[in-house]
């Protein structure tokens, strides 16, 4: 019988007492040769992935047995920087600059472990380099006088790109460009390449886009073979499809999302039952009816992996004719979905669900300002307009209510933090950025995904079916005995066990803390001290919603792994359950699947997050010497971070501007201690601030404290842009 990964991982875990090499890993087998190919092939594999490594003499070992990580390198823009283990084995390893010369930050590497680092944790070297992580660099074109070069976008790659002899193109000094690497960084050298391509003028919003895409490798234009395929999907739903489906056209369906969403993947409907019971009807679009498994519009849909959301744009996961067209709920018309249908009682606890596929018809498009003008103003102009769904929202306010007293009744935390929106202009430039409201619309949609992915994921769970969870750990002991000792200082408690936290103990403390001055302190602190939510086909739990089984079921149109689970459920309700051979195969593949969409996930919020900040920096680089009022919403040793109380932007006040004092940090408050005045600088304290500089490369915004005399001015020596070296580590 042929081994398998695990076969050799289990024999080399339990039996390896040096490096083996493949003759001692085949010992007790007798392969024939077709199978010792396959075996060796399976150890290339294996050390690829980083679950075993190959040393001198062709000998195999798990990493932990020979003192070596293998994982990524996240480097620091100084130089240094970290390896975090594959599969989340252990901490991450300190790795120092001067082992870093030949690395690019993301590359895949092996670490040797030498020695307890800073604060005991562990400090390696880097011994080799499987996997580079950049065939390409985006950056911005520069001539000297002897060549040329490119400074990348992301300042975490170290080095500039020294651009070959006449490989320049049609590239002018100050573009954006792509670069492909000819050669790779040396101990001595910089990378070398070839420009790829001229992306233009780095002001230009499109430009912007294509440089955060390439920066992070978003799979951007569809191939013309996935819009083929896309063009052969009808625009209307075919009668034939109607056929096995429960009909819901004639009950009352009504989409409620933003104001300029365009996609409509999730439609409520809910009633209210004689004995007080609500029963709540949630339909989702059927993706899977037209993105078969395998097809080249589902491979395409996995590479990507999640939609990403920009200010004013977006890269779907699916072709548009899909994402905004026959997948979309839209109003008027039928559309096929999988419903979740769920009876709860007064008290919110669900007593029964049932799924199945479905047809609908939604009577309605509201936006969440419709429905909260609905429930909050008798005379607007929106509940003149939908008088008829007046008692149905109703309802839905009532049921919200309840299934949110019912989670926080378990423990499940809601910090309810504000996020910022990016008002643009004609031209793509940010004109004004606000506070993003979140009313009772939003929360009512948001308690009814809930309700529904715990639904599914109950059900699924109950049928044995391997489908992909979505997990949320405890934060860790450590750094909840920290954050304990941190609101200790402000006279709070927190009890913990050798298990952690119970999350109703943080419901509690974060009721407590409502409405005091520390009140957002807290909750950043404590939302800092979280792990992030991820996808694994091993069910943990969601600690954050107190939740013993939850996954992602609602939003097909835009994340993936909510399209694997309709396809585990479509199966399930067609079977009653899966075949064994079924069951095998998915947990085969389920593993990778969720490492990989986590990963694409967390590409996907990179990339927001850039583009919100570059746009937060054109904003504030027009308003240079200008005062703002502002609080500090992080402190670390090199400086306060200082959020602005009414534009929602964030900079950084540089402990070096702080003249009246020398400032001591304080980790374990979270404080800057001025060493002679004694003025103490923390989160939440109110400040004045003036905009000193803006770093649109660097995506940074500078502050001084208003209340400081602004530093001298100094003369502005011309640019010498052609003499400039390439930047070296």
């Amino acid at each position: 019988m042929p081994l398998s990964p695990q076969d050799i991982l289990q024999f080399l875990d339990q039996n390896a007492r040096h490096p083996l090499t493949l003759e001692e890993i085949l010992h007790d087998v007798s392969p024939t040769r077709a199978e010792r190919k396959g075996v060796e092939r399976l150890l290339a594999e294996l050390v690829t992935q980083g679950a075993l490594v190959q040393l001198k003499g062709d000998r195999y070992s798990l990493p932990r047995q020979v003192s070596l990580v293998v994982g990524t390198v996240s480097r620091h823009r100084e130089g240094y920087g970290f390896v975090a283990p594959a599969n989340r084995t252990g901490p991450d390893v300190f790795v120092p600059a001067r082992f870093l010369q030949e690395v690019m930050h993301g590359d895949k590497v092996v670490v040797r472990v030498e020695r307890g680092g800073r604060d005991g944790k562990p400090e390696g070297r880097v011994l080799r380099i499987l996997e580079r992580a950049h065939q390409t660099v985006v950056g911005r074109f520069e001539s000297g006088r002897h060549h040329a070069y490119v400074v990348p976008a992301d300042p975490r790659l170290g080095q500039d790109i020294v651009i070959a002899p006449r490989s320049s193109g049609d590239a002018r000094p100050g573009q954006m460009v792509v670069a492909r690497i000819e050669s790779y960084p040396g101990r001595c050298r910089n990378p070398e390449g070839v420009i790829e391509e001229v992306l233009g003028d780095p002001r230009d919003p499109e430009v912007e886009l294509l440089t955060i895409v390439h920066k992070l490798g978003l799979p951007y234009h569809f191939s013309a073979e996935v819009l083929a395929a896309t063009a052969e999907v009808p625009e209307t739903v075919p009668a034939a499809a109607l056929r096995g489906r429960t009909d819901l056209r004639k009950q009352p369906t009504v989409t409620i999302d933003g104001e300029t969403a365009k996609d409509f993947d999730d439609a409520v409907s809910v009633r209210q039952e004689a004995d007080g019971s609500i029963r709540l009807w949630v339909s989702i679009a059927d993706v899977g009816h037209y993105v078969a498994e395998g097809s080249v519009i589902d491979r395409e849909a996995y590479e990507r992996g999640t939609s990403v959301y920009f200010p004013g744009r977006c890269i779907p996961m699916l072709p548009e004719a899909l994402s905004n067209g026959i997948c979309s709920l839209n109003p008027e018309v039928d559309r096929l979905c999988l419903t979740a249908e769920m009876l709860f009682d007064q008290n919110g606890h669900r007593q029964e669900s049932q799924f199945y596929l479905s047809v609908i018809r939604s009577c309605a498009r509201l936006t969440y300002t419709n429905v909260r003008d609905i429930l909050e103003q008798p005379e607007c102009e929106a509940r003149i307009r939908h008088q008829a769904l007046v008692p149905m929202l109703t309802v839905m306010q009532t049921l919200a209510e309840r299934l949110t007293a019912m989670r926080r009744q378990r423990g499940s935390l809601d910090f309810d933090l504000p996020e910022a929106e990016i008002l643009l202009d004609t031209q793509g430039r940010p004109e004004e950025i606000v506070r993003s409201e979140r009313n009772q619309a939003h929360r009512l949609i948001e308690e009814f995904m809930l309700a529904a992915n715990e639904a599914v994921a109950s059900f699924l769970f109950e049928k044995g079916a391997p489908f992909l969870y979505r997990v949320h750990e405890p934060p860790g002991l450590e750094k909840l005995q920290a954050f304990q000792e941190f609101i200790g200082h402000f006279n709070y408690g927190l009890i913990l066990d050798a298990d952690g936290v119970d999350p109703r103990e943080l419901q509690r403390l974060l009721a407590q803390v409502a409405g005091s001055p520390e009140e957002r302190m807290i909750n950043q602190i404590l939302l800092r001290s979280m792990k992030q939510a991820r996808y694994a086909p091993d069910n943990i739990g969601h600690f954050g919603l107190a939740a013993e089984f939850y996954c992602h079921f609602t939003s097909p149109i835009r994340r993936y792994p909510d399209l694997q689970v309709h396809r585990v459920l479509r199966e399930v309700l067609r079977k009653g359950g899966l075949t064994e051979r079924s069951k095998a195969k998915l947990t085969k593949s389920l593993q990778q699947m969720g490492e990989d969409t986590s990963a694409r996930e967390r590409r996907a919020m990179e990339a927001e997050r850039e583009m919100v900040s570059l746009k937060k920096c054109q904003f504030m680089a027009e308003r240079i010497d200008e005062e703002f009022a502002g609080f500090v919403s992080g402190v670390t040793p090199f400086g306060l971070f200082v959020e602005l109380a009414e534009i929602f932007v964030e900079g950084l006040v540089h402990i070096s501007s702080l003249k009246d004092d020398f400032y001591t940090f304080e980790e374990d408050l979270h404080r800057l201690l001025g060493q002679h005045q004694r003025r103490i600088f923390q989160v939440g304290n109110e400040l004045r601030v003036r905009v000193a500089k803006v770093d649109l490369d660097r995506r940074e915004i500078d502050f001084v404290l208003a209340e400081a005399p602004p530093p001298r001015a100094k003369v502005r020596q011309p640019e010498r842009r052609n003499n400039r070296k390439p930047r070296r580590r």
